[in-house]
């Protein structure tokens, strides 16, 4: 298992949870909890991320969801993280955006 470094993990965690936190609740929403009300991406490493989410009373849970391969390269984080999206999109009949 290839494991990034926390330079790497900070900078991709900062930039999921600051710039695609409905990103993050919808991969938790397909994936672990349908009724949850916040998710932020807590840490990842080469074959999984973890997400940290409330349920609707509030309660704290944690949900990890294997990429499609294992990965070793960062710019590899980002194409794994939009598959989950893309997927949760499908799995929720939700449109998804175009990826830039």
């Amino acid at each position: 298992m290839t494991t990034f470094s926390e330079e790497i993990v900070s900078a991709v965690l900062a930039h999921m949870n600051s710039d695609h936190n409905d990103d993050n609740l919808l991969i938790v929403r397909a994936f672990a909890e349908s009724a949850a009300i916040s998710a932020a991406m807590v840490s990842l490493d080469g074959v999984e991320g973890t997400w940290q989410y409330s349920d609707v009373d509030g309660i704290e849970h944690h949900v990890t969801v294997p990429w499609s391969t294992e990965i070793t390269e960062r710019a590899e984080i980002r194409h794994e993280i939009v598959k989950l999206y893309d997927a949760a999109c499908e799995k929720l009949g939700v449109e998804a955006r175009p990826h830039s």
